[in-house]
């Protein structure tokens, strides 16, 4: 698995316009394919008028899954270089839709390519990306007693605590590097003087 990758920081919609033609680069995070497909369909029933809307979205910390539409415009000038852009970047899990109402003036082949990914880019700058990084699941099993400190303690040492369930006794779920799993079983051992039951579970991303 990927250690990280970047998306988008949000969903958001960025405008350029290039001779005479508007472009509208829609931005949006997809966990899924499904999810990217939906927010195509969104955009073009908002733009039923524009002359294009393209689109290109990258799903998969390794890129697994990879689409692109030119949606009539000439073959290669439009989706290729959005999702172009969007590998250069290393954006993962993003879908890009570019909206483009024709101004009378043709762009020619290279125009296209440099118009549709340039909005893509100048989108990726105006809406800012996040890094994940790739974590490992741990559960942290805990007494009453110990556990607000315990909580407390991780918080304050930067541990991603994900989830605190509370039962008979307080599990804790935790995000945590991979090299910092053997580090971290020594310092919960200490921190709760051997009584944490410790449970490394699946992989995650998370903020980094």
């Amino acid at each position: 698995m990927q250690e990280q990758y970047r998306t988008v920081a949000h969903p958001g919609t960025h405008e350029a316009e290039i001779n005479r033609s508007r472009f509208l680069c829609s931005l949006a995070p997809a966990a899924t394919e499904r999810e990217a497909q939906d927010f195509v369909a969104r955009v073009r029933k908002e733009h039923p008028t524009a002359s294009h809307n393209c689109f290109a979205y990258v799903i998969g910390a390794d890129a697994s899954v990879q689409k692109a539409s030119d949606d009539g415009e000439p073959g290669g000038t439009a989706g290729v270089p959005m999702l172009q852009m969007l590998m250069r970047r290393e954006i993962r899990y993003t879908v890009a839709v570019v909206t483009r109402y024709f101004g009378g003036v043709k762009l020619g082949a290279g125009g296209l390519i440099r118009a549709y990914g340039g909005v893509v880019g100048e989108a990726l700058d105006a809406l800012g990306t996040l890094t994940r990084q790739r974590f490992r699941l741990a559960t942290v099993t805990v007494d009453h007693q110990r556990a607000g400190r315990l909580e407390n303690d991780l918080r304050t040492t930067g541990r991603a605590v994900r989830d605190v369930r509370y039962g008979a006794a307080v599990t804790i779920e935790v995000g945590l590097p991979e090299a910092d799993v053997a580090p971290f079983r020594a310092w919960l051992a200490d921190a709760t003087a051997g009584t944490a039951l410790f449970e490394l579970g699946g992989e995650a991303y998370g903020d980094a």
